[in-house]
């Protein structure tokens, strides 16, 4: 909780006159019932209207004091909360982005975006209402029986005793119901999580027609959701009957032992209805209590569930001896003895894994699904850290070089096309920031997506729906393509992404790539994209079986040989080996 509100530390001055003018607010109601008192006491019952029109004039003038106070209250409260929930949800964002692909897989995306979206909006409003309403309660509470034991300190004693208890019993309540609010945002998370995934593949569900296993997957989640909250709810509105039973019970005895004094002349007529009046007030302060014990409650349990995304420790980070700066000058990638397993997992995905690619060649890597084939991907860019070994370019070992300076250098491509909603130019210049349209269209003509462009009513400026929802799978692999191109990268990685192309499109792609120096790899199944390659790496469980061209592996390489038969035939491969 005290990490979340030290965001609270540049909004000290509003903050300051919010509360100062909540003071103001809460000396107005604390001083009325005393002048009532006295316009009773010395104006009513003494029959002499000035002094009711004297101090019912002040009344009306410090009620004026009070409204005034509260609208101003408001403005500050506002700015503080909205101020405080800007800088929360930006400094969550930042942090997610700096997060390593490691420290994603601990956080489901749901829950990221309720933690920065829900969980940080409750945190607002639970500052907001502290500034304008929250306080008061509190210290209407304590104010309200410090100014009835000033008015009669034997009947005000009633509240002494009984305030305590109520007190304590609203703080039980409030432990027991942060840890409930705690489970209802993890049901929430899940409800969200659900209405992703189904948002998400609605064109399969569809397909599968598997709608109706999806609703009541939804409605499982959503009954959890309202089950637990409904169980916080009921646990909190128990506290207002006990609140309002015992309080009435000590107005009741306020009018008891206040009648009883009245008629013995030990109290005025005044002063009980002061104290009956600082009691009625106390009693709906502590009725907000329900009310303040939910909001603190769930703000607590969100507090606890932003600190945890905020003090996650970044675990690939650049070491303090980095390279200031780092050029690649050639492209050249050196493999030494890799490992990598991930965090949790004691079993290598990649086991001493050794080779070099030379500058300005094309590599292509062919392996069953699991072999490890992404990884080793994902490995160059330092999207992960090796467990073990060490990856040089071109001499530099990735862990001394900047992350922005290597991965400015290196073209990636994933194997799912991931756009952004916005038009097919701003997609393409998205890989370089001050691209040009000439190096836009130059990029999109070498990823054979310029023509298809041009076709369309707007050209480049055609907006791509979410996720690309209105391209084909080839579109959208061309112009995920065009991003990494025009950035004129020295190393291109294109992760299994021309898999959606048809041989002839693929053949003009990879001739046209001739023309960047720069080391290029590629991840297919295809074996005609293999035989265009200066090289092939074959991987089998993490480690490398095999390394050569496509003659020198079809005439050593089983696999080799059986992944040609697979997509080639018998006949070929026997025609293939005998032509060799």
């Amino acid at each position: 909780m005290l990490k979340v509100l030290s965001f609270l530390k540049p909004y000290r001055l509003p903050i300051v006159v919010a509360l100062i003018l909540t003071l103001v607010e809460l000396a107005v109601e604390l001083l009325q019932p005393i002048l009532i008192a006295k316009v009773i006491d010395d104006g009513i019952l003494q029959k002499d209207l000035s002094v009711v029109l004297k101090w019912g004039g002040f009344m009306v003038g410090i009620s004026l004091l009070a409204f005034l106070s509260g609208i101003i209250n408001s403005f500050f409260a506002a700015h503080s909360s909205q101020s405080f929930g800007y800088d929360v949800r930006k400094a969550l964002f930042v942090k997610v982005q700096s997060f390593s692909f490691n420290n994603l897989q601990k956080f489901e995306t749901a829950t990221l975006i309720t933690r920065m979206t829900n969980d940080v909006t409750q945190l607002q409003n639970t500052v907001f209402m502290s500034l304008r309403i929250m306080l008061r309660a509190p210290l209407l509470i304590i104010g309200g029986v410090i100014m009835a034991l000033l008015v009669n300190f034997r009947l005000a004693l009633l509240l002494v005793i009984t305030i305590p208890l109520l007190v304590g019993f609203l703080i039980f309540v409030m432990t027991r119901a942060r840890k409930l609010f705690q489970t209802v945002q993890d049901k929430l998370d899940h409800v969200n999580g659900v209405m992703r995934e189904n948002l998400s593949n609605m064109k399969l569900i569809k397909a599968f027609v598997r709608g109706k296993h999806e609703m009541n997957r939804f409605d499982d989640a959503n009954k959890e959701l309202r089950n637990r909250t409904i169980t916080t709810l009921r646990l909190i509105e128990t506290s207002m009957p006990v609140l309002l039973i015992v309080m009435n019970a000590s107005i009741l005895a306020i009018l008891w032992f206040g009648s009883a004094d009245v008629n013995t002349g030990d109290a005025k007529v005044g002063e009980v209805v002061a104290i009956i009046n600082y009691a009625t007030r106390i009693t709906g302060a502590l009725s907000v209590f329900t009310w303040i014990i939910m909001h603190f409650s769930r703000a607590r349990a969100s507090a606890g569930r932003v600190t945890e995304v905020l003090d996650t420790e970044v675990d690939l980070v650049e070491l303090p001896e980095k390279e200031q700066s780092f050029a690649m000058q050639s492209g050249r990638i050196d493999f030494k003895d890799v490992r990598f397993n991930y965090e949790g997992s004691s079993s290598h995905v990649l086991d001493n894994l050794s080779f070099s690619i030379k500058a300005g060649t094309t590599v292509v890597i062919l392996g069953a699904t699991g072999s490890g084939k992404s990884t080793l991907f994902q490995l160059i860019p330092r999207l992960y850290d090796v467990s073990g070994g060490s990856i040089i370019i071109d001499g530099h070992d990735v862990k001394n070089v900047g992350l922005d300076d290597l991965r400015k250098q290196i073209g990636f491509v994933p194997q799912e096309a991931l756009l952004f909603t916005g038009t097919i130019k701003e997609n393409i210049a998205w890989g370089k920031e001050d691209s040009t349209m000439g190096e836009i269209i130059e990029a999109a003509k070498s990823a054979q997506i310029h023509h298809t462009i041009e076709k369309l009513p707007l050209k480049y400026e055609t907006v791509i729906g979410q996720k690309g929802v209105n391209l084909s799978g080839g579109q959208k692999q061309r112009i995920s393509i065009a991003r990494a191109l025009v950035r004129n990268p020295k190393i291109l990685l294109l992760d299994d992404s021309t898999s959606a192309l048809d041989l002839k499109t693929e053949a003009q792609l990879l001739q046209s790539l001739k023309k960047y120096t720069c080391t290029t790899l590629i991840i297919t199944q295809k074996i005609y994209t293999a035989m265009a390659a200066d090289s092939i790496l074959l991987l089998e469980d993490g480690g490398l079986i095999a390394e050569g061209n496509h003659q020198e592996l079809l005439k050593t390489s089983p696999f080799y040989q059986k992944v040609f038969k697979t997509q080639f035939g018998e006949g070929k491969l026997n025609h293939a080996s005998t032509s060799n």
